[in-house]
This record gives C-alpha cells, structure tokens and sequence, in this order.
C-alpha cells in the first residue's frame, strides 16, 4: 500500500507541476508544514520559510502572468524546461530513500507526466489566444489553478485516487494530441490541384 500512494502522490504532483509548478511547490510546502495530513518525512524539504515564500511569490507572478493574452504564451515558452524539470524533481522527492534506478525511473515519470500537461497547457492557451477575447484567458487560467489545488489536495489526501485521475487525464491528452496530429495531417496533406494543361 505504502508503494501504491508514493505513487499516487508522485503522479498527482507531477502532473500538477506541468500546469503550475509554484502552486504545487507551495502545497507541499503548507501541507508539510501545517500537517494537512501525516506525510513522509521526505516532504520536509519543502517545509522551508525560502522554498514557501519563494513558491507562493512565483504563484502569484504567473497568476497575473496567465491572465495576459500572448504573454502568457511567453510565460508558457520560458517554462518549457522549467515545469518538466520540476515536476522530475518533485517526483524523486517525494520517492525518498531509493536506489539509483528507482530515483531515474522516478524521475523520468515526473518529466513525462509534467512535460505532458506542460505542454498541454501552452498549446490550449496558445489557441486561446487567437480569440478576440480576453476572457478565455481568465477561465483557463482560473480553472488550471483549481484544477491544480483540486489535484493536490486529492494527492494529499487521497493518493490512489489521485493516480486514477491523473492516468484518466493523461490518456485524455494523448487521444486529443494525435487527433489534432491526425486533423494536421489531413488538413496540410492534402496535395495542391496540379494546374490544367
């Protein structure tokens, strides 16, 4: 059971960290140090007033960020490297004491789960973008943000859980990529009329 919700937890947050890193870091940060609920003691280390108050500045610089048409898509571009690889740490962090090969397996779970909404995240609010409206914007931006609280909590709270919803969410993410993959295709391969001769 104890490997099912080190799991559970590693996914949820993970997950989370692609759409918002800081968010993530400061709920693991509150939660280990108010003991929301009895974690492991690796989560100590982001019980730290550093880690914490630097999370909680950064949440709220993409907060404001995240509500800027295009610039959130900037926003999005500089975090490119920057979520995955939050999301690698996050996620051999919250393993704890493990063998070198758990720690890589680990960490290529929080990347690929990580990069995968990253990813996600910016091609939406980059679509988002083209409507003359900014209020698209607000709502992503809003929903992300209960949807990366909703997640943690749940991972917290509830880790099995949370690695149902995450698995649920992340076929969703590889069935809607290669439908737009495959509308691309169909949309730029079709051949030119050759002229009439």
């Amino acid at each position: 059971m104890d490997i099912l919700t080190t799991l559970g937890r590693t996914m949820g947050f993970s997950f989370a960290a692609g759409i918002n890193l800081y968010a993530t870091v400061a709920i693991l940060g509150l939660a280990s140090r108010y003991q929301w609920v009895s974690l492991p003691p690796q989560f100590q280390v982001f019980d730290n007033d550093v880690v914490i108050a630097a999370a909680i500045v950064l949440y709220i610089v993409e907060f404001i960020a995240d509500k800027v048409p295009w610039f959130d898509t900037l926003w999005d571009a500089v975090h490119t490297v920057i979520r995955p690889v939050g999301g690698a740490i996050i996620a051999v962090t919250t393993l704890g004491d493990a063998s070198p090969a758990m720690q890589g397996l680990a960490a290529l779970l929080g990347g690929t789960l990580a990069a995968g909404t990253h990813f996600t995240k910016a091609g939406t609010r980059a679509a988002a973008n083209t409507s003359p409206e900014p209020f698209s914007n607000w709502i992503l931006s809003l929903g992300e943000d209960v949807l990366v609280v909703g997640l943690g909590a749940l991972a917290l709270k509830y880790p099995i859980a949370a690695a149902v919803v995450v698995t649920a969410c992340f076929v969703a993410i590889v069935v809607f990529a290669s439908w737009i993959v495959r509308a691309l295709r169909r949309r730029f391969g079709r051949r030119a009329p050759s002229p009439a001769r």
